[in-house]
Parts: C-alpha cells; structure tokens; sequence
C-alpha cells in the first residue's frame, strides 16, 4: 500500500484551456486495460523538457528530442504507451516510435514534430505497433478536456495509484490554472525528471523562458527523489504553456522574465505541483512502507550535500534498517563516511531522527536512548536529518524504504 497517498478525485482535477486527453484499450501487454493515451494540444502551445541522461536513452526519447528541435517547441500531441518501454530496440524502435507519431499526425491533423511519444514498461521488447496504431481512433474520439484521472491511470505500470495534481492561481493580470500526471514507483533515481511526467498551464511563457523552468521545476523536484538508485531508460518531463484564454473572458497570463508581475508565484505553483507528484512517486515506491526525508544541512557545497543525501536515501543497508524501524545507527553513520568528502571531520557532525539526536562528536550521542529512535522509525513518515556543520548548504531528497515486496514485484515484472 502507499505511503498516506490516495488516488486523486476526478473533480479535483482542473482542466487546462488547450489541452484534451483520451485513452485507449491497445492489448499492448495486458489485455483489456487502457495503456494508451493521446493528449491533443491547441495551436499556439509550447513545451520544455528535460530527458534521461541514461546512455542507453529509449527510441521515444530520441524521437522526442528530435521533434522538439525540428518543431521550435511547438506541440500539438503527446502519445504515450504503457507496457513496453521501446529501449534497446535500436534503429527498428526508433522507426516503430515514428509510425506511432505519424498515426496520431493524421488523425488530428498536425504537423508530424508537433507530436511526441513517450514510452513506459518492459526494456528490450518492440512495440506492437499495428495495434497501438489501431487504437488511436479510440482514444482520438475519447478526447476531452477533464479526462485527467483516466491519463493517469493510462500510464501506470506497478503503480498502485495514478498520480495527478491540480493548481490555480491568482496573480496580476488574471488567473493561472495548472494540471499535471505522473507515472513511476520503481527504477527510480531520476538523474533529471520522473519517469514520465508532464504538467500543462494555461498561462502564456515565453519559450526561452520556459526551458530554464523546466529545469529548475525538475531540480526541484524529480531529481530530488530516489526509490532504487537505478535511472530509466525512458525518464521523461514536460512542462507545457498552452497560452489560452481559460473561458473567463480575461487574456492568458503572459510571462516573459523571471521579473515579469506574477512570474515567481507562478514558477512556485509549478514548483510545488511537481513535488507533490515527485513526493508521490517515492510514496508509492514498489513495495515501499516508509516515505522518508533526508536532509543534509551545514554543507560547504550543493555537490556535496547531494552526495551525503543520496548516500543514506540510496544504501540498501539504511532502507531495509528503515523497514523493520531498527535504529542501526552504524548503517546511515557508514554510508555519511563512504559519500566522498575527503576532509570531512566525523567530530563535527550531528544526526538527528526526527527531534531526537542521535550522533554527535564522531559517535552516538551521549542522550540517546534505542528507543526514542525505533519509535521515530516506527511511524510511516520521519526526517534523518544530517548537519555536517562545515558551510551553509542545504539540500533535501525524498526516498522510502526497501522491503520483501520490491523484491518480490521485480522479480515477477514481466510475468
């Protein structure tokens, strides 16, 4: 079961002017369910993205980066499989990722660049691309603008729960409106964004402008969390400006600078949207019964903060001490040492579970008893917090725990 995460409500889910979205039932791997989904965007609409930095980059991702470059940003569809991830398919799922994309060019009537895929599923296997080809008039007809929860369900794999989050705003000159799903519970250690992810605002941002947001949306956020340490293949995130009037009679908000009115309220808004489908992913990490905080304070640099944070968040010692509450504090003190800042002094650091400190000057903290930290490690949500108390950096990673059943999941994946 998730970590205190539950699916989200239909009606909680805004619609966004310019975008719609409908599913499909393609048999790609299980029969019956829906595993395909077209979103279609209006004219005028453009996105930014960020993509994996695996080497072994999926055929979608080729093609995507590829349509964005050809397109100057324009985007006029999003398609996207569950199932079969399309990687390591060489140049023949390259090809199968363009006959998908030229299908759903001409059934709406847009430019083929304007149309990018995603993929999500099974590495190494081709995608079935007469019948993905063959469901794009129904999910084409099945096209509407509050279809949001029925996209996030399309999407999941061992997801448990589809994740989508809504946002509105007020700022000068009008209202904004964001919405945006994610999809990932395992094989995750971004190293840039989610597994696949995308959040439409209905405000008017420059393109230039909108390549430097998703970046720092994506730093913020994706490439703040880790369930397995393991980076896709397919990592995917898409920050999409519609530009449209949202039926209030008012104009789009437009933002040109980061200094326009209304530009850091909306980077924030986009910020916290994609945390909490960050945060959702970790909270529905295969397996996962913890959903926990690491924070790394008092660093002298970001690089190493990040090392220290990552260290605890990605050591299969630390997670499995965290599924059974067993306060090993040798574990996270370990994996503190191993992060590779040479000159750090152990005297100087502390650690903490919570409001309990439980190592100080190189050791365990002289007022530290087992039992205040098994009971901080017992509840579903805690923060290891870590201050190396050698400069004034500050970063935060989310993560879970890892138990019998992430074991068991990825051992039946393909079954």
């Amino acid at each position: 079961m998730p970590v205190n995460l539950s699916a989200p409500e239909a009606s909680c889910l805004l619609p966004v002017a310019g975008v719609e979205l409908g599913t499909a039932r393609a048999g790609i791997r299980k029969p019956g369910r829906r595993d395909l989904l077209v979103v279609r965007f209006s004219e005028g609409t453009r996105a930014a993205a960020v993509f994996t930095r695996n080497r072994f980059c999926a055929a979608p991702v080729t093609l995507s980066r590829e349509h964005l470059q050809t397109s100057g940003g324009e985007l006029r569809a999003l398609v996207i499989n569950t199932g079969v991830a399309n990687a390591g398919t060489g140049a023949e799922g390259v090809e199968n990722a363009r006959q998908v994309c030229d299908a759903v060019a001409i059934a709406l009537g847009v430019p083929i660049p304007a149309v990018l895929p995603m993929s999500t599923g099974v590495i190494l296997e081709h995608l079935p691309v007469e019948r993905i080809i063959a469901a794009v008039p129904e999910a084409v007809s099945n096209l509407a603008p509050g279809h949001w929860l029925e996209a996030a369900e399309a999407i999941m794999t061992t997801d448990t729960l589809p994740k989508a989050v809504s946002r509105r705003i007020d700022v000068p000159g009008g209202t904004v409106t964001m919405t945006g799903f994610s999809k990932g519970a395992g094989m995750i250690r971004p190293n840039m964004a989610t597994m696949l992810g995308m959040i439409a605002t209905d405000a008017a941002i420059a393109p230039a402008l909108l390549q430097q947001w998703v970046k720092r949306v994506a730093d913020a956020s994706f490439n703040r969390i880790t369930v397995d340490g393991d980076t896709s293949t397919n990592d995917t995130f898409l920050l999409v400006s519609t530009g449209q009037d949202s039926g209030t009679g008012q104009p789009p908000v437009k933002i040109a600078s980061d200094t326009d009115p209304g530009a850091a309220d909306v980077l924030q808004a986009l910020t916290d949207t994609a945390i909490q489908l960050a945060q959702a992913i970790v909270r529905d990490g295969e397996g996962a019964t913890k959903f926990v905080t690491v924070r790394v304070e008092g660093a002298g640099t970001e690089a190493e903060a990040s090392a220290v944070a990552y260290a605890i968040a990605h050591s299969p010692l630390v997670k499995t001490a965290f599924f059974a509450s067993d306060p090993n504090l040798g574990r996270i003190l370990a994996a503190i040492g191993y992060a590779g800042i040479d000159d750090l002094d152990v005297q100087n650091l502390e650690v903490w579970l919570d409001d309990v400190r439980v190592a100080s000057q190189g050791g365990r903290d002289p007022a530290y008893r087992e039992e205040d930290g098994s009971r901080v490690l017992a509840q579903a949500e805690f923060t290891v917090r870590v201050v190396l108390n050698r400069g004034t950096v500050a970063t935060t990673v989310w993560t879970c725990d890892l138990s019998h059943d992430y074991v068991s999941i990825n051992a039946d994946y393909r079954s």
